[in-house]
């Protein structure tokens, strides 16, 4: 560590650990850095690419991934303006990290959804008020 930087306390490590586990555990954002992985796109592709997404929620997940350093946002002047979105060498890391995550998933779901019908057939719902 450089002797400069503060010293950081565990709780302050937690916390930032855990505010960037809740981008990671944002689904729309896994799900646009997936369609940034092979290219460039423009917003009006991402939004049709990423199914069940509002503008304005894809306008937000742009903005804090742009903020992260794991997209870059490209504004070309032209008329009408075209503004191109692509992965950065950081968000490729996140990507690879997402993949193989994605890949434990699809091995082990079957286990999982049995494990999850056995629970539930034996701790039935509670009533909720």
């Amino acid at each position: 560590m450089d002797a400069t930087e503060p010293t950081e306390s565990q709780e302050d490590v937690c916390r930032q650990v855990l505010d960037i586990l809740a981008l990671i555990g944002d689904k729309w954002s896994i799900l646009v850095i997936g369609q940034l992985r092979d290219r460039t796109l423009r917003f009006g592709e991402l939004h049709r690419a990423v199914t069940g997404i509002s503008q304005r929620m894809l306008t937000l997940t742009l903005r804090q991934l742009e903020r992260d350093g794991l997209l870059t946002r490209t504004v070309h002047a032209e008329v009408p303006p075209r503004v191109e979105y692509t992965l950065t060498a950081l968000g490729t890391t996140l990507l690879d990290s997402a993949i193989a995550l994605g890949e434990w998933a699809t091995t082990h779901r079957r286990e999982i959804n049995t494990n999850r019908r056995r629970y539930d057939d034996t701790h039935p719902p509670r009533n909720r008020r």
